[in-house]
């Protein structure tokens, strides 16, 4: 009876710190997702005001015709780079079905094959763009302020790792990170001078008001993979043949495009 009571009360505390452990979790997520809604009600959509008329950077991708749709099909190694997939499409390979007892390899050289996504991430004030501020020290009533960009501003994102065909890997790791952010990504975007918006805050008396804002970013990281790539005929039979496998860590910061996150303070 007592063992039993002893089980029955260990249960009972086991029960109790899972409760309690759910019952932090949920406050946690509660806590990031009022965090998220805070920045999300202070992110600018400016894609209808800027004065710099940005661009989609996203590329179409390049479909594989019908030999190279076979050819990657039948590979061990999963290949998504658009250049490589073009280079295919553009290989004519017509071996006779006559040809018995041919053989080749043709080195197409050393590839990035394809990129996978580990983690995202956004920093909402990844660079500072502007500063507008109103002093209103000396002033009897309240005065408004408003975001103005006073000055045009360059944005670049970047690799934080050093790797080969660094422009192959960013165009498949935005490919990539778009589909997991749903946002308009881009490793190059500008904000133009005198972009404004109707959005203002008011400074009250004997204080200076300052609105700051920021380019936001998506901090992607995931897996390159490498490898020799080879095309093997062997008779009326071709196949890709893939060696020398390799993969590598990286990183990129990648800005969205034409959103700004605006920040007021009085002091």
């Amino acid at each position: 009876m007592k063992i039993f009571m002893k089980w029955g009360f260990l249960t009972l505390i086991v029960c109790f710190s899972l409760l309690q452990a759910d019952i932090i979790h949920a406050e946690s997520e509660k806590t990031k997702r009022e965090e998220m809604h805070n920045f999300l009600s202070s992110v600018l959509d400016i894609s209808k005001k800027n004065t710099y008329p940005n661009t989609p950077s996203m590329k179409e991708q390049v479909e594989p015709n019908e030999l190279t749709k076979e050819l990657l099909e039948d590979g061990k190694v999963k290949i998504n780079n658009p250049h490589l997939i073009k280079m295919l499409n553009e290989t004519d390979l017509r071996p006779s079905p006559l040809a018995i007892g041919y053989r080749g390899m043709i080195y197409m050289g050393k590839w990035p094959l394809n990129y996978e996504t580990k983690e995202q991430n956004i920093n909402w004030q990844y660079q500072k763009i502007n500063t507008n501020q109103k002093d209103n020290q000396n002033g009897y009533e309240s005065k408004n302020i408003h975001y103005n960009q006073e000055k045009e501003r360059a944005v670049r994102g970047a690799l934080t790792e050093k790797v080969d065909y660094p422009n192959q890997i960013k165009e498949m790791m935005l490919f990539e990170a778009q589909k997991q952010a749903e946002l308009p990504l881009s490793f190059d975007t500008v904000i133009g001078e005198g972009t404004d918006m109707n959005l203002s805050y008011g400074v009250p008396r004997k204080k200076v008001g300052i609105v700051e804002a920021y380019a936001p970013a998506v901090h992607e990281k995931g897996k390159v993979t490498f490898g020799d790539v080879y095309l093997k005929l062997k008779g009326s039979k071709k196949e890709i043949v893939i060696e020398g496998v390799e993969k590598k860590e990286v990183g990129a910061w990648i800005p969205i495009q034409d959103r700004l996150s605006i920040t007021f303070r009085v002091q």
